[in-house]
């Protein structure tokens, strides 16, 4: 919330003294924050009654209840006298407990508790926003990094949050956070009472560098020709499901996914922490999320917890996954309209939530890599009849949900020897270093925003060229496999990244051959 430094000064009753008082809000629409004006009107000739306008939601209009305990059991009077209390624009509905301290301060400053000439109010623009308990602490609450953003982009000074949020709030430079614990440390803090030093901006460099993934590869005993296709889709960025019993590691091979993606950058990284703060998904005193996420929601989630939405709409599953991997376990078993709701995120890489009075997008570039039995009792039975089970399984899966997953991979048993042997396979490290070269061959060519896994079919032709033989094998696959025209260019796409892992600018046989190979589904149904 933004406390102006200008109150507008009346005269009433013949007595001068600050009867208005404008503090300047945020709106948080998703994860993006926007201006919002808290008017507060006091006439103390009136009846006592208190007024408050503007759409809000539940939350909002008990916070007049919540913000008279906390000021009275702080030592503050309550204003006596009508009081209105107004909140701009008027025909955006008002949502959350973020305006209680707005709300407050506004009605100290219209009893001339806090005035402009001391403290930050001293020629500054502050930006305040939190909660408060009945006994005046200030509690938490979602979109400080939000609220950070608007005060650097409307050019204000200082910004004022719980103290649990200071840390998130600090990421973003050019704005000096300040934690506050209670109303009355926050009176202080503005009346230049208490003397403060804005919360230490973190290293966020330092921070991302120090950052390691908590599984290695090398623990995964055998699986190298998995491991193998997992390197393809890091390195081009590629869509990913594995097939296989249980028990053969598929699961952790997703979660140890994300330690050979390439390190976050700061921007990346902030990306990520705005979603999860307006989530409210960052734990006390967490200022940056570090790591690539990874999410694993359970195959009994509903479509707006995966993709987003609600009554009042909210970041799903796979926007908390942004910029990392988003893991479904047992892929069959998520009901049809759910998957089929990833269609469109896999290729916009953005989910759009529409309402009847607004519609909002929330970023959701992310690698989906999935998991998968044969069958529901995880093995194949011998015979025809086995292979009818799984291919029975199988169909619950949609063709174009298929197609939008570019590699194909089977995690098969892994036997008894290898699990008795000390792990001595692939590790994260040398992973990580054949996904960092083939990233700065695709850098070097297309940018970095833009993977392998992205291309347009007109920059396959241009950028994926092959040689004859790869011509003529990809066409072969093509038509004996029956492959649809997405996954014509899905293998084109794959086969591109194979060739950087190998430093080649022209796409081989081998590397088509290699491509086709993971196409395994395609096969199966």
């Amino acid at each position: 919330m933004i406390l102006g430094p200008d109150f507008l000064i009346e005269l009433r009753s013949g007595m001068l003294s600050p009867m208005i008082a404008r503090v300047q809000s945020f709106l948080l629409s998703g994860i993006d924050a926007s201006s919002c004006e808290i008017e507060v009107d006091l006439d103390p000739a009136d009846i006592d009654r208190q007024i408050l306008v503007g759409l809000p939601d539940a939350a909002v209009k008990e916070s007049l209840e919540r913000v008279r305990s906390a000021l009275m059991n702080s030592g503050y009077a309550f204003p006596v006298g009508r009081t209105l209390i107004n909140l701009a624009p008027a025909d955006v509905r008002k949502e959350g407990p973020m305006y209680d301290l707005p709300i407050a301060l506004g009605l100290l400053s219209v009893q001339g508790v806090v005035r402009p000439g001391s403290g930050l109010l001293n020629g500054r623009r502050t930006l305040v926003a939190g909660e408060l308990a009945l006994d005046g602490r200030v509690r938490p609450v979602r979109g400080c990094i939000a609220a950070a953003l608007l005060a650097r982009e409307k050019r204000f000074e200082s910004l004022i949050v719980p103290a649990e949020n200071a840390a998130e709030a600090a990421v973003v430079t050019d704005v000096n956070v300040f934690g506050v614990r209670t109303i009355t440390e926050l009176v202080g803090l503005l009346q230049g009472e208490l003397d403060a030093e804005p919360f230490p901006a973190p290293d966020v460099l330092s921070m991302l560098e120090q950052a390691r993934p908590e599984i290695d590869f090398a623990e995964v005993r055998g699986q190298e020709s998995v491991k193998r296709a997992i390197v393809v889709a890091a390195a081009g960025g590629h869509n990913l499901v594995m097939l296989g019993p249980a028990g053969t590691g598929k699961t952790m091979m997703a979660k140890a996914l994300p330690g050979i993606l390439p390190p976050l950058t700061p921007d990346e990284a902030l990306e990520i922490t705005r979603i999860y703060s307006a989530a409210g998904l960052l734990g006390p005193g967490r200022g940056l999320v570090t790591q690539r996420p990874v999410r694993t929601p359970h195959h009994t989630a509903s479509s707006p917890a995966i993709v987003g939405g609600g009554a009042v709409p909210k970041a799903g599953e796979i926007s908390l996954a942004h910029r990392g991997v988003l893991f479904l376990d047992e892929l069959p078993e998520f009901p049809r309209s759910v998957l089929e709701t990833l269609r469109q995120p896999l290729e916009d890489h953005v989910v759009t939530i529409a309402r009847a009075n607004s519609t909002l997008q929330f970023p959701a570039s992310f690698m989906l890599v999935a998991a998968m039995n044969p069958t529901p009792k995880g093995d194949i039975s011998p015979g025809q009849v086995g292979q009818r089970e799984m291919e029975r399984y199988l169909s619950r899966i949609s063709g174009p949900v298929l197609d939008r997953i570019d590699i194909h991979i089977e995690a098969p048993a892994v036997p008894y020897k290898e699990l008795r042997s000390a792990p001595v396979g692939t590790s994260t490290a040398t992973m990580r270093n054949q996904v960092a070269a083939a990233r700065a061959r695709q850098t070097e060519r297309q940018g970095p925003t833009t993977p392998n896994a992205r291309l347009s079919g007109k920059q396959l032709d241009t950028l994926a060229p092959l040689d004859a033989q790869a011509e003529s094998l990809l066409g072969s696959a093509i038509t004996e496999l029956g492959l649809s025209a997405r996954a014509y260019d899905k293998i084109r796409r794959v086969s591109r990244t194979i060739a950087d892992l190998d430093d080649a600018d022209t796409i081989t046989a081998v590397h088509v051959s290699e491509a086709v190979s993971y196409r395994l589904l395609d096969r199966k149904l």
